[in-house]
């Protein structure tokens, strides 16, 4: 790892004074082309290293340049290091110096807290990013983090979820990622809503002051927002049997569709199981690409639906052929 390599190249310079870019190159096994681009990364964070040209000459740090981080425990260390999301540190622009505060506080710390601190580095990756989904346009977000440093308001362009594009005066508050999915919590009017970065058609920072809700606090307010969008999510129920060997195939595709419960297997080897869905339509589109190993049960409109359209399809591929 990069950040490995900086860290170490600071911890030989503070223990041996001044060393060589072969020496270093030879140490960690890499070329001293790689040495040259670390010694500028290092200095870009702010790291004072300079180099001595001549005999005798290398890289050294100024005289005097020491860190310590001392009276963390073992859990505050691996709370501290455990790593963040690189995608979210990436979409912020903020990526390259969070790999600069690392290295700054792993230099700083105590040798073994340094080894604890490394040890939990190399042993929990935290990757927020879902398997299957589309990248996000997030060309406005710059924009919008400008607005909220500043603290001052945006005009946006803004397309609904129908389509429909307006115009707002935008109280900007927060950022939210949920997921790989950013959103930006604002007031309109003293009105708390939240907008997907994605439909951020345009967005402009303006000279007017933002007005913050008195005792407003982000976390709070998207928990409790996350919270009513699941509980006024639509729910239709529906009981089916199925080919318990489908089991797997449902647990692993199923995103919107939810099975609630699996009853115990029947004598003809199948099972009963209760599923949530949003909508009659997705419901019938989704079982019937299971054939033959679902059968609805209820309610009886989505059997007969599923029926209908498994017969549709039957008729068309007949004209087909």
């Amino acid at each position: 790892m990069r950040a490995d390599r900086l860290l170490s190249i600071m911890l030989t310079l503070q223990v041996n004074r001044r060393v060589t870019a072969r020496e270093l190159a030879e140490r960690l096994e890499v070329s001293e082309r790689t040495i040259y681009r670390d010694m500028d990364a290092l200095s870009g964070v702010g790291i004072p290293v300079v180099a001595e040209r001549g005999r005798g000459g290398g890289w050294e740090l100024l005289e005097d340049y020491q860190t310590n981080l001392t009276g963390l425990n073992l859990t505050e260390v691996q709370a501290l290091f455990l790593n963040q999301p690189a995608q979210v540190l990436a979409d912020l622009g903020l990526d390259k110096a969070a790999e600069a505060a690392v290295i700054k506080l792993l230099a700083s710390l105590p040798a073994m807290q340094r080894r604890n601190a490394e040890y939990i580095r190399q042993r929990i990756h935290i990757d927020v990013t879902g398997w299957h989904q589309t990248k996000e346009d997030l060309s406005a977000l710059p924009t919008l983090q400008e607005a909220l440093w500043l603290e001052r308001k945006l005009r946006l362009i803004y397309q609904r979820g129908e389509g429909e594009s307006v115009a707002r005066l935008v109280d900007p508050l927060g950022l939210v990622a949920k997921g790989s999915v950013w959103y930006l919590v604002g007031a309109v009017a003293g009105e708390v809503r939240t907008y997907r970065v994605s439909r951020v058609q345009e967005a402009t920072v303006t000279g007017e002051p933002v007005v913050r809700p008195p005792d407003f606090d982000l976390a709070g307010y998207w928990a409790q927002s996350s919270a009513e969008f699941v509980a006024n999510l639509p729910r239709y129920p529906v009981t089916v049997r199925l080919d318990p060997a489908i089991l797997p195939w449902l647990r692993a595709i199923v995103r919107s569709a939810r099975i609630e419960l699996v009853g115990p297997l029947e004598a003809d080897g199948w099972q009963k199981a209760s599923m949530q869905f949003d909508v009659a339509e997705e419901a019938c589109v989704y079982l019937l690409g299971c054939g033959p190993q679902v059968e609805v049960l209820e309610p009886p409109e989505l059997r007969e639906m599923v029926i209908r359209q498994a017969q549709a399809v039957v008729a068309f591929y007949g004209e087909q052929s």
